[in-house]
């Protein structure tokens, strides 16, 4: 579903996503009536609000390089900017990866800054509190950066590898790696999730994160099989070229014999 646009990005939302608000209103309003069906669902808009603007610092630093940016796409596991390449330049690839955990940490660093001028008690604060809820907020913030740096390809931590790999090889090994490091990091995510979620994920449910990690194998995986399959398309094109421009070419003219007096 399309919600609105801004710099011409689409922002959307899958339709797992308003099932998602709607388990999150039923499950406050069992747990507290109107106030928790409020607090669960403005907790959730909220730390959503925070996903959109964390993929806004994605797309725009893309759109200062020229790179289109379609849409964004919310889902419960997260969001997620389509663009219409990602550059193969290091530096540039590691920007626009950086800039998405950089707005998380600046929202966090706010809310902190705010709660701590205003002398505002984050331990005693009262439930469905305001207070409160800046004080979650705040976290979720923290966490989503830190989450978000994980070495789990193609997740920002994965970039940030693959980009600093391919300074030193060629771009699909760096890929290759960077995949492969992706799945071994996000296998063992999806296993403390069902082992130690309150203690790792805070309250997240065992199997939202087990999907997620899932989902993240899944996507590195096709990703690497399109820059493979990019590779393969990029060397036949050039071969091809290389033979028409050698065709193309005229054989060098002989020199005439020189008569000898």
């Amino acid at each position: 579903m399309n919600l609105f646009r801004v710099r011409g990005i689409q922002l959307a939302v899958h339709f797992s996503f308003i099932l998602w608000l709607v388990f999150r209103a039923q499950d406050g309003w069992q747990e507290g009536g109107w106030p928790g069906m409020l607090w669960g669902t403005g907790t959730l808009l909220a730390f959503f609000t925070c996903v959109v603007l964390h993929e806004f610092g994605h797309s725009f630093t893309a759109m200062h390089y020229g790179i289109g940016v379609r849409r964004i796409l919310l889902m419960p596991i997260g969001g997620m900017a389509e663009m219409d390449d990602i550059p193969r330049q290091p530096s540039r690839e590691l920007l626009i990866t950086l800039a998405g955990p950089a707005v998380n940490f600046v929202i966090a660093l706010l809310l902190w800054g705010g709660l701590r001028l205003s002398n505002a008690a984050t331990e005693n604060a009262a439930e469905y509190s305001l207070v409160g809820f800046l004080d979650e907020l705040r976290f979720w913030n923290l966490l989503m950066g830190v989450f978000n740096l994980l070495p789990a390809f193609p997740m920002d931590g994965g970039r940030i590898l693959r980009a600093l790999l391919a300074v030193k090889m060629p771009y699909l090994g760096a890929t290759f790696w960077a995949a492969t490091i992706g799945k071994i990091v996000a296998g063992l995510c999806a296993l403390a999730a069902l082992v130690v979620p309150p203690l790792v994920f805070h309250q997240t449910p065992a199997y939202l994160l087990v999907a997620l990690f899932l989902f993240i194998i899944f996507a590195g995986e096709m990703e690497l099989r399109a820059v493979r399959r990019r590779e393969l398309d990029d060397a036949h094109w050039r071969a091809v070229l290389a033979r028409v421009y050698a065709q193309d070419v005229p054989p060098p003219l002989e020199e005439p014999p020189v008569l000898k007096r």
